[in-house]
């Protein structure tokens, strides 16, 4: 069955309400006069119901949980894999794996290990475009750290792109997170970026497709 995501239950109840009222007007207005571009217009609007549909759909997805390896938190692709300073928290060289996401994509934030959150800060800011180099700096964006077993901090950043308005973000410090539930939300086109510590084994390669709860970023 196909579910979607609690984040999205108030913009598509608007979006249904102004396709149906649309739909009627629109046959209103040319149905006699014109009908080639009632019938236009109509699929037109049924077509942005159904990318709103899709990009909140949030399917369900059993991750296989274990403290060795790192999923992947979002559906996307994997642009940038390379060492980067981390000024925020870490503030030393990182480890970064970077998965843009298409406004096409499931855009659930899954959390990517098991563990506690020790830091948990929304950022705002600018609206470049998600694979902007400065994006992950200067966008609007999230950037939580879990504590796990075996990989210790692993730090994930939730960035806005130029389409997204707005983040949501569940995690809390303090909060025990499992690796695969809900982490939070990002509407209409972003990235997510994982910070791991210098020399850990990466087993994705730049132009992957990631798939939330499924790829495996990491493994030890």
């Amino acid at each position: 069955m196909l579910k979607f995501h609690p984040e999205g239950a108030k913009i598509i109840l608007i979006s249904t309400l102004i396709t149906v009222l649309g739909i009627f007007g629109v046959d209103y207005l040319f149905h006699d006069s014109n009908i080639i571009i009632c019938k236009v217009l109509q699929v037109v609007l049924l077509g942005f119901l159904v990318l709103i549909l899709q990009f909140f759909r949030n399917p369900t997805r059993i991750a296989a949980i274990s403290d060795n390896h790192v999923l992947a938190p979002v559906d996307g692709k994997v642009v940038v894999i390379e060492e980067v300073f981390e000024s925020e928290y870490f503030k030393d060289k990182r480890l970064m794996v970077s998965i843009f996401m298409s406004p096409i994509n499931v855009h659930v934030t899954r959390y990517a290990v098991n563990g506690i959150v020790k830091y948990s800060k929304y950022h705002p800011g600018k609206f470049l475009v998600a694979w902007h180099p400065k994006a992950s700096e200067e966008n609007e964006r999230t950037t939580i750290v879990i504590e796990n077993k075996v990989y210790g901090d692993i730090l994930y950043r939730q960035i806005a792109g130029a389409l997204a308005k707005r983040i949501v973000n569940y995690a809390e410090v303090g909060m025990t997170v499992i690796q695969g539930d809900d982490a939070g939300f990002i509407k209409f086109g972003s990235r997510v970026d994982l910070y791991f510590p210098i020399g850990t084994p990466i087993n994705v390669k730049l132009g992957d497709k990631a798939i939330g709860n499924k790829t495996i970023i990491s493994k030890k």
